[in-house]
């Protein structure tokens, strides 16, 4: 079973494998049985398929299951608070222990109601998507505004991530989709034997499990390895947002849900490419249409649509545009962009998409 080890100010383990339920019951039985109660708050669609497997390793303690809406809906402020009144009414004490059992969007949330109950109380991952092994791990949590997407949380680093990857096999195409833009995001950051690895996979759905887990440990250990040096994203942690400033503003601009995160952030890698001139910009374009990512979106939508998105990203400032370049592989800076340049280049990809979906 492979393990890392994030070293942030609150060390913790990410175990992958089909068998990291058992930790319940043995590593983690201390942190689990000292809690009073513990709650999941599971995505309800994945709680239907799998809640089933998770419950039987949690028979020894006392547990309560609170039900979210699937995906980017349960990142509401709504949601928040009827997390917060179940707590509440449920009688839950700062010795209570949340399990965040879902993707992205669910461990977001989860964590963001785990680091504001009672001031802060423990929480765990369980991550059910490829994309979460990107966002279950280093401690960011939030919940979406209606004028930007994550604009509303905490750093609050988990206790510990099980994921378990036998629960990948029941994902949609779009979900394979959103999860593999987050692996190939850490390849194109760090590693361009690995990079080259990822863009010449024809069908994702070919890759075997021993395969993907290899796949998912490369991008966990290069996520945790930028999350120790850089906790709270004063600096390198920006640079996981590499493809992050389209793909926010295009989430923000269509409504949360209507295009899957990692989609939108493949949108974004390819417009980023554009932008730094990288010599990999045709070949990603090339991968992304033979996985049917969306990027009829980027045709469809106009560069004045999605830029008051983009100037209210996190990584901007004065009403700039900032955004994580990559004119070498494995070489990530943010720069900033002129608007002017910034509008011509995402002309220029409109044009270039068009071509290729003629």
């Amino acid at each position: 079973m492979p393990t890392i080890r994030v070293e942030a100010g609150r060390p913790y383990s990410v175990h992958i494998g089909t068998d990291v339920f058992d930790l319940f019951n043995t590593e983690y039985h201390e942190l689990l049985g000292s809690a009073d109660r513990i709650i999941v708050i599971a995505d309800e669609k994945v709680a239907s398929l799998h809640l089933d497997r998770l419950l039987p390793y949690l028979e020894s303690y006392k547990v309560d299951v609170f039900k979210v809406p699937a995906g980017e809906q349960a990142k509401s402020i709504d949601v928040f608070m009827d997390c917060h009144s179940f707590l509440l009414a449920e009688g839950c004490s700062r010795k209570t222990l949340i399990l965040a059992f879902g993707g992205g969007a669910t461990g977001d949330l989860s964590g963001f109601v785990a680091s504001t109950f009672m001031r802060g109380i423990p929480y765990i991952q369980v991550p059910t998507t490829i994309l979460a092994h990107d966002s279950a791990v280093g401690g960011k949590t939030a919940i979406n505004h209606a004028l930007g997407k994550n604009m509303i949380g905490t750093f609050y680093q988990p206790e510990t991530v099980l994921y378990n990857v036998q629960l990948l096999k029941t994902l949609p195409d779009h979900e394979w989709r959103s999860g593999m833009a987050e692996v190939i995001k850490h390849a194109f950051i760090s590693n361009g034997q690995w990079l080259d690895e990822l863009l010449a996979v024809e069908s994702f759905k070919d890759l075997t499990e021993q395969q993907l887990i290899a796949h998912l440990e490369k991008g966990i250990a290069v996520k945790a390895a930028i999350v120790e040096e850089d906790e709270f994203e004063n600096g390198m942690r920006k640079f996981l947002n590499f493809g992050h400033t389209l793909a926010h503003a295009l989430e923000a601009h269509l409504g949360y849900g209507k295009i899957t995160h990692g989609e939108a952030v493949v949108l974004g890698m390819a417009y980023a490419l554009h932008l730094s001139g990288n010599d990999k910009f045709a070949v990603f374009l090339e991968w992304g249409f033979r996985h049917g990512y969306p990027f009829e979106k980027i045709v469809e939508i106009s560069f004045e649509d999605l830029l008051p998105y983009m100037k209210k990203d996190k990584k901007s400032s004065n009403g700039n545009l900032n955004f994580v370049m990559l004119h070498q592989i494995a070489q990530p800076q943010m720069e900033k962009i002129e608007e002017q340049f910034a509008a011509k280049s995402y002309e220029e990809l409109r044009l270039k998409i068009g071509e290729m979906t003629k």
